[in-house]
């Protein structure tokens, strides 16, 4: 919306403005706006609200989901199955068609929540300042000038540039991905700071955790960074489903072969002289025979096993296909703060200056060492070692460093059963655990040395003070604090300062976040702190280097990503350097390796980001477009992106991803509704897992579709060929099935044999093959030619059965239509004890059922049980005979049908041995460099 009564803002660069600049650009002053200036302005520019675009109707929600050629098919079957008057077959297609609608239907309707808990992180009031009087007004009325008075628990109602500042730390891990609250300031910074290193800024949405502070609003409603993320999850298109490209194909194919299949029978009928009724009637039955009635159910069941399987192992699936299309992952963009890292600070190095004089003592040269500290997280479990041996004790300098980061502390430890964690600041609480670690009595220390008075940390000082009374009376001051800051205060001269500076250095460029700490002795009498007693004079006792340690199982899941095919990419809000180091311990960047921060990427055209896309594994200093132009980017070269997060500024590329992960416990309601998978445990190793996972789903799924379409090209072809050949007795056609019957063995008979596929173990290789190619089809080379084998065998054999028992009854003086309906009804338990015998080498697509495991995957005996079951009843059930015009077999017609399905068994063994033959022959002629490479190959012959 225009802003006729406000000066052109547009592009202006308020971090890098000073106040009075700012306060300018925006005609407000210290003291606020005018209660009328504030009316105006409200006209002028509207509402601070995130406002929700329209979206799209109910009814074309509802028809968006009809409108797909495989629903059409279905709806096809369904009134086809009621015109030959079986109500009941096409209730039952129809209520498979309304269910997949519905579920569809409620998805779309549910997509629109994230832009509603957006626009819920805007606070309901705000405490201005107008015409120099405080008052709170509801938040939706904050203007562009506006002086806003924040507090420690307030939310930040827009986007304003900080006037004054007490202590102020802002908690922007939503918007910026640092996992630590910001210290804010008033200074001015430079123009091309991303929006992490705006330090003179508060957004809106973000939470102040401590200290006090007044801002001018440059900022509301659509125009704030909130709004901004906003704009872009409109413009963030959800992608379609590798799964859902692939069945759109598969239905459009199957139309254009079923339609004209069923108009090629008519026309061949009629020129055979069938009446035309009895020509239509041939064509109908051919058209439900061709029409998979199960495999949507069989897609949907698969899918929700899927889900399933994945909650248990901590990922929940928000929308069905997400199953799926986890398996086709071929990168993952994971962020980096609890994720692939604890979230827990741990003190990692401690360096002491060599020679430490007591406290007061003129100080000594020396180059100090550098010791580590084992263990990870806040259990106080580790060593101290140097150069990769233990030390034993800690030293009496290493004791001091230790004493003094724990006294000058306000953090505390806490146990919940085996569980450990810490009461307030993470830094301060790995200073604590360290402390606990190696030797040092925490309770006993604080007792030994009360604390007298402090001097609370701040963003002006960048260090906290605490005095304390030593046990021998003495009063001690201990200090800790950014290293540059703390030096300026120590007592040594220009070399030691230089040794300091150069370890400062080293260890900030392992990606460890930096303390040092200090000491000096104030005399018996002194009574309080402030910032005077702080200047200089302070003996410096060593720094304490601290990482987010990345997670064991992060690190073992990466690799598993690595050996399957899967290019792992951290993208973090956190600085390049710890970036860089904690990308190293990871193993996805060698050392030293390349990392982009987001300056960079701004810089990069779409093209020149694709190459570096393609070639970077870590990102540092990231803002929110930055991550949706990275996912772009590495969709554009057709990979298949799942992106992980947990704030604000991650929901645009999560809803930009074919598979967005958002994390369950740390993970704002924005990311959540934006994502596809919910991560309970926020872990990577859950990722792998799901992936796993979702390479087994379509494994299962592609089994499935091996076993049903043979069955319904194989009824097809069964009516085709009787069509074509079959003569015509009592001027009748001779059909050896009809379209009950195959109604039957379609919504019957395959449902029951092919649900429990879905239920089949990982083959072994699973994560050890690269991810399929999107663009792959689901009807694969593969499918079709044992589609068409299996198809012709089963004809052949349905065919024969049915001409064998029909004419051995009619020669044996059996009424011709009696004779009929035995054969049929043999023809169609040879067609469901083919499908009992074809189902056994389904199991798996490259090793034999022996191989496998014989009860590996009981499900399969209980389908088939019920199978037999419900085809005895088929047979013998005299309700049965009157609905499918069915008649008893004989026990020598039993043993005709399974001798002839069981010839399935070594054509499938004689075409596997085949195709897993021809794709070692075509791996080894490949000879790929990497030993690796040929283990995958081998590995895809069954796909």
């Amino acid at each position: 919306m225009s802003q006729p009564a406000l000066p052109s803002t547009s592009g202006t660069a308020w971090h890098s403005l000073p106040i009075k600049e700012a306060l300018a650009a925006i005609e407000s002053a210290e003291t606020g706006l005018t209660a009328d200036e504030a009316a105006r302005r409200l006209k002028d520019v509207g509402p601070n609200v995130i406002q929700r675009a329209k979206g799209d109707s109910a009814f074309k929600l509802l028809f968006r989901q009809i409108n797909d050629p495989l629903i059409y098919v279905l709806l096809a079957s369904a009134a086809l199955a009621m015109i030959m008057g079986e109500a009941i077959d096409g209730s039952v297609v129809l209520a498979v068609v309304v269910l997949n609608t519905a579920i569809g239907f409620v998805q779309e309707l549910r997509a629109g929540k994230a832009i509603e808990a957006l626009a819920g992180m805007v606070p309901q009031s705000a405490t201005v300042v107008r015409g120099g009087q405080r008052s709170v007004i509801p938040a939706a009325d904050v203007v562009p000038g506006d002086v806003v008075v924040l507090e420690a628990g307030d939310k930040v109602p827009a986007d304003a540039r900080l006037i004054s500042v007490k202590n102020l730390r802002v908690d922007e891990s939503a918007l910026t991905g640092e996992s630590v609250p910001s210290d804010k300031h008033v200074d001015a910074v430079p123009e091309d700071a991303g929006v992490g290193d705006r330090k003179d800024l508060a957004f809106g949405g973000t939470l102040v955790t401590s200290g006090t502070a007044t801002a001018v609003v440059f900022a509301t409603g659509g125009a704030t960074e909130l709004g901004r993320i906003s704009s872009m999850l409109h413009e963030a298109t959800e992608i379609e489903t590798p799964l859902t490209r692939s069945m759109a194909k598969v239905g459009r194919v199957l139309t254009i072969a079923i339609v004209a299949v069923a108009l090629v029978i008519v026309g061949v009928a009629l020129l055979r002289g069938y009446p035309p009724v009895d020509a239509m009637l041939a064509g109908i039955s051919l058209a439900v025979a061709a029409i998979p009635e199960g495999l949507p159910a069989i897609i949907t069941i698969s899918l929700a096993i899927g889900v399933q399987r994945m909650a248990r192992r901590r990922a929940v699936i928000r929308k069905l296909p997400a199953v799926e299309t986890l398996g086709s992952t071929g990168v993952i963009c994971s962020d980096k703060t609890g994720t692939l890292t604890r979230n827990e600070m741990t003190v990692r190095a401690l360096w002491t200056p060599a020679g430490t004089p007591p406290a007061g003592a003129s100080a000594q040269g020396g180059a100090g060492e550098t010791l580590e500290v084992t263990g990870v997280g806040y259990a106080p479990v580790g060593e101290l070692r140097r150069d990769g041996a233990p030390v034993g004790e800690a030293p009496e300098p290493v004791r001091a460093l230790l004493r003094a980061g724990l006294l000058c502390n306000d953090a505390r430890m806490k146990r919940d059963g085996d569980a450990c964690g810490i009461e307030g600041d993470p830094t301060e609480g790995a200073l604590v655990v360290a402390a606990q670690k190696l030797g040092v009595d925490v309770e006993a220390t604080r007792r030994e040395y009360p604390r007298i008075d402090a001097v609370p940390f701040s963003s002006e000082l960048q260090l906290m003070a605490t005095l304390h009374e030593a046990p021998g009376g003495e009063r001690v001051i201990f200090m800790k604090g950014a290293p540059e800051v703390v030096l300026g205060r120590a007592a040594i001269g220009d070399a030691e300062r230089a040794q300091v500076i150069a370890e400062v250095e080293r260890m900030a460029a392992q990606g460890m976040r930096l303390l040092a700490v200090a000491s000096r002795t104030q005399g018996r009498d002194a009574a309080s702190l402030d910032e005077a007693h702080l200047a200089e004079g302070f003996e410096l006792l060593g720094l304490q280097g601290m990482i987010d340690p990345p997670r064991p199982e992060a690190i073992d899941a990466i690799k598993a990503c690595h050996d399957a095919g899967i290019t792992v990419k951290m993208i973090t809000g956190d600085h390049l350097a710890t970036a860089r180091a904690i990308g190293e311990q990871l193993g996805l960047v060698r050392e030293g390796g390349r990392a982009m921060n987001g300056t960079e990427i701004a810089r990069l055209s779409d093209e020149e980001l694709r190459a570096a896309a393609a070639s970077t594994n870590v990102f540092a200093r990231v803002a929110p477009e930055h991550k949706l132009r990275l996912v772009r980017a590495l969709q554009a070269d057709g990979r298949v992106v799942a992106m992980t997060g947990d704030g604000v500024n991650d929901a645009p590329a999560l809803k930009q991803a074919n598979i967005g992960v958002a994390m369950g416990i740390t993970g704002t309601a924005v990311s959540k509704e934006s994502a596809d998978v919910v991560l309970t445990d926020d872990n990577f190793a859950s990722i792998r897992a799901a992936v796993e996972e979702g390479r087994r789903v379509y494994d299962n799924l592609v089994k499935a579709l091996a076993f049903v379409l043979p069955t319904n090209l194989g009824e097809a072809l069964i009516l085709l060929v009787a069509v074509m050949t079959f003569p015509i007795l009592g001027g009748a056609p001779l059909m050896p099935i009809t379209a009950v019957q195959i109604l039957w063995v379609n919504l019957v008979a395959t449902v029951a044999l092919s649900l429990p596929l879905a239920f089949e173990a990982m083959e072994k290789d699973v994560m050890g093959r690269p991810p399929r190619d999107p663009s792959e089809p689901i009807l694969s080379r593969f499918v079709l030619v044992r589609t068409a084998i299996v198809a012709v065998l089963m004809t052949a054999g349905a065919i024969g059965l049915f001409l064998y028992e029909y004419f051995t009854e009619v020669r044996g003086g059996v009424v011709s239509e009696v004779a009929y309906r035995e054969a049929q009804t043999a023809a169609v338990t040879t067609v469901v004890l083919f499908q009992i015998f074809y189902v056994l080498n389904c199991r798996s697509l490259r090793d034999s059922m022996l191989k496998i495991g014989l009860f590996s995957n009981p499900w399969i005996y209980v389908g088939i049980g019920a199978l037999l079951a419900l085809q005895l009843c088929f047979v013998y059930a005299p309700f049965m005979h009157t609905l499918f015009g069915s008649a008893p077999l004989s026990l020598g017609s039993w043993i005709n049908s399974t001798l002839v399905a069981l010839t399935i068994l070594p054509v499938m063994s004689v075409e596997r041995w085949w195709r897993l033959r021809k794709a070692r022959r075509t791996a080894a002629e490949a000879q790929p460099a990497d030993a690796g490479v040929q283990r995958v190959a081998g590995a895809t012959a069954g796909h």
